[in-house]
């Protein structure tokens, strides 16, 4: 009978990366919280409409990417979320989450899009996203920024480059892209298929073709800055001033628009060279208009998303050559009544925070040395009937040359944290 693997591009995470994940996941958890951000969870499956009315019909999200389906027994449109923005926002509507004022929240979890899988971009993919709902000026815009920057510090990634560029108020962006259609009608026979397709569509799209002929066409192209009113570059100004103040470096791309319709004023990206094309670890701006697109009261709101499995891999390509040791203690155990003994012990530590293992399945002496060896512990805690008859643990350094030790039952947290520190 043949396997059944994985669906492609969804991909199954192994116990040895998954602690890579584990710590990314908690020092990430405990930086939101530190900024004050609150945990919200929505569910996996939105209506289609949500979708499509927040990221644009003519995205590439919406137009390509969207796993949907029609649901017959209920005759609802259906969609995996391709993204945690749309949902964020109506979740809040529909729970009425700012009737006691502004709310900072957090999600994280799997998102899904339809791509051709390649490293770095996956069908089902993982992001973090903070979301600042119910805040209008520019500050905000950079506590988002300025926190990014702190993360990046803490997982110890260096290289990393803030983009940022302002697209406007909506009425400005609109005549914008009036002209900006008109110059690429004029360009029509130069440009590749893609961008003739999004001429039509999306036209602000065009801007961040990656085909080199059309970004020299482009090089040509009116600029979305001749086109901003007092407002937007009064907001942008005090976001810059912001960012000089608290040491943010950036660089201003002009063809920065992001993928998504529901931005406004600010756009940001934070790029690394390390990753091939998949270059884009976190992105975001503002989107004032998203509420009152979905129904609710007109409401200004910022955030971002970051890509887990991009950062996770420039954590490990940083971290490389560094070990990583997954538990503190193996127990051995053979003989009569000795696992009986043995259990409690392993609890004892546990209960103090250590990583224990208890050797289960049996096997002679020399066979759990090696298992214990092979976990990573840094020591075993060897149970055999002399140990039990005489109310003792063997206290074994797996990672040193240092003579082993045999303690009372009752001394063992105490000694045991004694061997840590010395190991």
């Amino acid at each position: 009978m043949a396997k059944i693997q994985a669906v492609r591009g969804m991909n199954d995470i192994l116990p040895g990366e998954a602690q890579a994940w584990l710590a990314f996941e908690a020092k990430v958890e405990a930086w939101l919280a530190r900024y004050g951000y609150q945990n919200i969870r929505m569910p996996l499956v939105e209506h289609t409409q949500l979708f499509r009315r927040a990221i644009g019909e003519a995205t590439d999200i919406v137009e390509k990417e969207m796993y949907a389906w029609r649901d017959e027994l209920n005759g609802e449109d259906l969609t995996l979320r391709p993204e945690g923005t749309a949902s964020c926002v109506r979740a809040a509507i529909e729970h009425s989450l700012l009737h006691d004022g502004p709310k900072r929240l957090w999600y994280g979890g799997p998102m899904f899009r339809h791509e051709r899988p390649q490293k770095g971009r996956y069908r089902q993919f993982h992001q973090y996203g903070a979301e600042a709902l119910g805040y209008p000026g520019p500050d905000v815009d950079a506590e988002l920024i300025v926190m990014c920057a702190a993360l990046w510090r803490e997982l110890g990634l260096e290289g990393l480059r803030l983009e940022l560029n302002n697209i406007g108020a909506p009425q400005e962006r609109a005549r914008y892209r009036a002209d900006l259609v008109r110059f690429l009608e004029k360009n029509r026979e130069r440009l590749d298929d893609d961008a003739r397709r999004r001429m039509q569509t999306n036209p602000l799209r065009t801007l961040d073709s990656k085909n080199p002929s059309v970004q020299e066409v482009l090089s040509g192209a009116p600029t979305m800055a001749a086109y901003l009113g007092d407002e937007s570059l009064g907001h942008f100004e005090g976001l810059k001033r912001l960012l000089d103040a608290a040491g943010v470096g950036y660089t201003l791309n002009a063809r920065l628009v992001r993928g998504l319709d529901y931005y406004n004023l600010t756009v940001f990206e934070w790029v690394s060279d390390r990753l091939g094309a998949q270059g884009t670890v976190c992105g975001g701006g503002r989107y004032d208009g998203l509420f009152e697109l979905l129904g609710g009261r007109p409401t200004p709101a910022a955030g971002f998303a970051m890509g887990n499995e991009r950062l996770l891999a420039l954590v490990a390509a940083a971290s490389e050559g560094e070990a990583v040791q997954a538990l503190d203690a193996y127990v051995i155990h053979q003989g009569s009544g000795t696992l009986e003994y043995a259990l409690p012990l392993a609890e004892a530590l546990r209960s103090r925070g250590y990583r224990v293992v208890l050797h289960a399945g049996g096997g002679n002496f020399k066979a759990q040395m090696k298992k214990a060896d092979a976990s990573g512990a840094a020591l075993a805690l060897i149970v055999g009937e002399d140990e039990v008859r005489g109310g003792e643990v063997t206290l074994k350094p797996l990672r040193e040359a240092r003579e082993q030790l045999r303690v009372r039952k009752q001394a063992l947290v105490p000694e045991f944290e004694q061997a840590m520190k010395k190991g």
